[in-house]
C-alpha cells in the first residue's frame, strides 16, 4: 500500500466510529489525543474541532498507527501542528508509566509467585532495570527535547542543543522488551499458571508494539518537523 492510498483511506470526513473499527490502537490515540468517546455519527473533522484537535494533526498519528511502515510526505507534514505532537508524546509518557508499565508489572508478579525465589528475583530485577531507562529516556525529552521544541516555535535561541542532537542520540526503548518476551516464553518454570504467563506476554507485546510507533512518530515526524522550524 503507498502513501498516496493510505492518506485516502484516512481521511476527516469519514466517521470516527469507522476510524476506530481500523485499528484496535487507534483508540488509545483517541484519548491521547485529549478526544472522548461518545462520538455518535460524527465525522473525524467535526469530532477533532469540537475536541480543539487539528484533524491533520489527529489523522497523521493515526496513519503510524495503522499503517506499518507509513512514513509521512512533507506535504502532510506541513499540514499537523507540532505542538500537538509533542502534547501527544507527553500523554504517551504519562499512559506508558503510569498504565502500561504498571499493567504489565502486575501481570508479572500474578506470573512469577509459584516459581522459586531466583527466578522471581531475575524477573523483577529485569523488568525494574527496564523500567528505569524507560523513565531515563522519557525524562530526557520531557526536560530537554520538548522545552527545546516550545523555545523554537516561540522563535527563542536554541543553545548549544539542536533537534538533530536528539535524532543521533535517540534510542528504541522497545528494544530490550525483546528479551523479557525471551524469559517469559523460553524459561518459566511450568508451574506457572499459563494464563497469567499469556497475560504478561500480551501486555509485553502491546507496549512493544505502542511503543515502536511512539518512535516512528518522533523520529519521521517531530525531528523532520523542528529541523525545518530550525533552518526556518
Amino acid at each position: 500500500m503507498t502513501q498516496n492510498s493510505e492518506r485516502y483511506l484516512l481521511s476527516p470526513s469519514m466517521k470516527m466510529a469507522e476510524l476506530m473499527d481500523i485499528d484496535f490502537s487507534l483508540l488509545g490515540v483517541l484519548t491521547r489525543m485529549g478526544l472522548s468517546f461518545g462520538f455518535g455519527e460524527g465525522t473525524v473533522e467535526e469530532v477533532c474541532r469540537k475536541g480543539g484537535v487539528n484533524p491533520e494533526t489527529f489523522l497523521l498519528i493515526c496513519q503510524v498507527y495503522a499503517y506499518d511502515g507509513y512514513r509521512p510526505t512533507r506535504q502532510v507534514l506541513e499540514q499537523a501542528d507540532v505542538k500537538e505532537i509533542v502534547n501527544y508524546l507527553h500523554r504517551s509518557h504519562a499512559y506508558y508509566m503510569e498504565v502500561a508499565v504498571k499493567e504489565l508489572s502486575d501481570a508479572l508478579e500474578r506470573m512469577v509467585q509459584p516459581c522459586d525465589g531466583r527466578r522471581q528475583d531475575i524477573i523483577r530485577k529485569f523488568f525494574g532495570e527496564y523500567k528505569e531507562e524507560l523513565s531515563k529516556h522519557f525524562e530526557y525529552e520531557e526536560n530537554l527535547v520538548f522545552p527545546y521544541v516550545y523555545s523554537v516555535l516561540g522563535h527563542a535561541q536554541g543553545g548549544q542543543f539542536s533537534i538533530g542532537e536528539y535524532e543521533q542520540n535517540h534510542s528504541n526503548v522497545e528494544e530490550k522488551l525483546e528479551d523479557l518476551k525471551s524469559l517469559v516464553m523460553k524459561y518459566m518454570p511450568s508451574q506457572c499458571d499459563p494464563q497469567e504467563a499469556y497475560k504478561a506476554l500480551f501486555y509485553i507485546y502491546s507496549l512493544e508494539q505502542d511503543l515502536r510507533k511512539h518512535t516512528v512518530i518522533e523520529d519521521e515526524i517531530l525531528v523532520p518537523m523542528v529541523g525545518r522550524m530550525e533552518h526556518e
